[in-house]
C-alpha cells in the first residue's frame, strides 16, 4: 500500500512539474513571438523608407535629366545664334566694305583730313557694338557650359546634404527638449542652410523675416517667401513637432510608443491649423500661389507621421498646406532655381535680339548717311564743274580775260597756265580782237 501510495505520488508530481514547464515554455515563447513582431515591424518601417528614398531618388534623376536636356537646348540655341551673329557679322563687313570701295572709288578718290575723322567717327561705334555683342554671346554660351558642368555636382550635393541633415537633426533632438523657442529658431537655421544650399540668392529670389500686413491692419512675418519667374510668391514656414516623436524614440513599451505616436500627430495637426489660420495667401501685396510650406526639419518625425496616418497630407492639402521634409523641399527648391537660371537665360537672349535689332537699325542709317555723302560728293563735284567752266570757257570768262591782260604787257610772277584741272583755253579764243 505504502508503495502504491509513493507511486501515485510520483505521478502527481511529475504531472505537475510537466504542466509547469509548459506554462514557463509557453509564456516564453509569448515573449519571443512579441518580440518578433515588434522587430518584423520595424523592418517592415525601414524597408518603406529605403523605398520612398528609391522613389525620390528616381525623382532627382529624372529632374536631373530634364535639366540636362534644358541645358543642352539652351547651349543649341546659343551655338546658334552665335553661328548667325558671327555670318552676319562677316556679311555686313563684307557688303560694308564693298560699298566703301565702290563709293570711295567713284565719288572721289581721296578724303580730306576732316571727311576721315567724320567717317571714323561714324564707324567705330559700329565696331565696338559688334565687339560687345559677340563678347556677350560668348559669355552666355561659357557661362551654360559651366553650370552644364556644375549640375552633376549639385546632384551629389544633394543626397549628401539630405544625410547631413538627418544627423544633424538626430544630434540635436535632445538638446532641443523642451525648449520650443530654441526649436523653432532651430528650424529656420535649416531652413536657411537649405535656401542657401539651393543656389537661389537671398533677397533677389527669396526674402527672410519679411514684415507683411493683412486687411485688419495686423502684422504677418512668414519665415521666408520664395519667389517664381512671372511675379508669384510661396511662403515657406517651419513648423518642429520634436518632443513627441523624441518620446517615440525613447519609448520601449508599446503603449508608451502609441501614446507618443499620438502626441506627435495632434502636435502635426496643430502646426497646420495654425498656418492655415494665417491665410499669407490672402495678403494682397504677397501675390502668393494657393498653397503655403509647412517645412518640417525632422525628417523621420516627417515620414512617421505619415505612415501612421496616410490621409494627414490629404488632411493638410484642403487648409491649402503642403507638407515638407528637407528632401522634397530642397528637390523643390532645386526645381524653381532651375526655372530662374532658364528665364536669366531667356531674358539675355532678348537682350541679345534687342541689340542685334539695335545694331541693325544703326547699319542702315550708317547706310543712309553713305548715301548722303555719296550725294553731297556729286553736288560738290557737279558745282566744281560748272564753276570751273565759268572761269576757263567762254569770250567773257575770267581766265580769258586774265590771259588778254597779260598780252597787253602785265607781267605776273607767275604765268598764268593754259589748262586748269584738265580745262583748256582754245586757240581761236585768245587771239579774238577786242571789241
Amino acid at each position: 500500500m505504502d508503495i502504491f501510495l509513493f507511486a501515485a505520488g510520483l505521478i502527481v508530481g511529475g504531472l505537475a512539474a510537466w504542466f509547469i514547464f509548459r506554462l514557463i515554455q509557453k509564456e516564453k515563447l509569448s515573449v519571443f513571438s512579441e518580440k518578433s513582431r515588434f522587430l518584423e515591424d520595424a523592418l517592415s518601417q525601414e524597408q518603406r523608407k529605403t523605398a520612398e528614398k528609391d522613389t525620390q531618388l528616381l525623382d532627382l534623376q529624372a529632374k536631373y535629366s530634364a535639366a540636362v536636356a534644358d541645358l543642352r537646348n539652351m547651349q543649341e540655341q546659343l551655338a546658334r545664334q552665335k553661328s548667325e551673329l558671327e555670318e552676319v557679322q562677316k556679311r555686313f563687313s563684307v557688303e560694308f566694305e564693298n560699298l566703301a570701295n565702290r563709293i570711295l572709288e567713284e565719288k572721289t578718290k581721296t578724303f580730306t583730313e576732316q571727311n576721315r575723322t567724320q567717317l571714323e567717327n561714324l564707324l567705330n561705334p559700329l565696331s565696338e557694338k559688334i565687339r560687345e555683342f559677340r563678347d556677350q554671346v560668348e559669355k552666355a554660351y561659357g557661362t551654360e557650359r559651366e553650370q552644364r558642368f556644375h549640375l552633376g555636382k549639385e546632384i551629389e550635393r544633394l543626397v549628401q546634404m539630405n544625410q547631413q541633415l538627418s544627423d544633424e537633426a538626430r544630434s540635436l533632438t535632445r538638446a532641443l527638449k523642451g525648449d520650443t523657442k530654441a526649436q523653432g529658431n532651430w528650424g529656420e537655421v535649416i531652413l536657411e542652410k537649405l535656401l542657401e544650399n539651393s543656389g537661389l540668392t537671398r533677397n533677389r529670389e527669396y526674402t527672410v523675416q519679411e514684415r507683411m500686413a493683412d486687411e485688419e491692419g495686423s502684422t504677418l512675418i512668414p519665415d521666408v517667401i520664395v519667389r517664381y519667374p512671372g511675379g508669384r510668391n510661396i511662403v515657406i514656414d517651419s513648423k518642429v513637432s520634436l518632443v513627441a516623436y523624441e518620446k517615440f524614440v525613447a519609448a520601449e513599451e508599446e503603449e508608451s510608443r502609441q501614446q507618443a505616436i499620438k502626441e506627435h500627430l495632434d502636435s502635426v495637426r496643430k502646426h497646420i491649423l495654425e498656418l492655415s489660420r494665417k491665410d499669407y495667401q490672402s495678403l494682397y501685396q504677397l501675390n502668393s500661389l494657393d498653397f503655403v510650406m509647412m517645412f518640417m526639419p525632422v525628417e523621420p518625425g516627417y515620414h512617421l507621421a505619415l505612415q501612421q496616418d496616410p490621409e494627414l497630407w490629404q488632411y493638410a492639402y484642403q487648409k491649402r498646406v503642403l507638407l515638407m521634409s528637407p528632401t522634397n523641399l530642397l528637390a523643390a527648391l532645386k526645381l524653381i532655381e532651375s526655372m530662374w537660371r532658364i528665364e536669366y537665360q531667356n531674358r539675355n537672349a532678348q537682350e541679345i535680339a534687342r541689340q542685334s535689332s539695335d545694331l541693325l537699325d544703326k547699319f542702315n542709317g550708317f547706310l543712309e548717311d553713305l548715301k548722303d555723302i555719296g550725294k553731297k560728293i556729286d553736288d560738290a563735284h557737279h558745282a566744281w564743274e560748272e564753276s570751273m567752266k565759268k572761269l576757263s570757257t567762254g569770250k567773257g570768262s575770267l581766265l580769258n580775260r586774265a590771259l588778254k591782260i597779260q598780252q597787253l604787257g602785265a607781267r605776273p610772277k607767275k604765268e598764268i597756265p593754259r589748262e586748269i584741272a584738265g580745262f583748256s583755253i582754245p586757240e581761236n579764243d585768245e587771239n579774238e580782237p577786242n571789241n
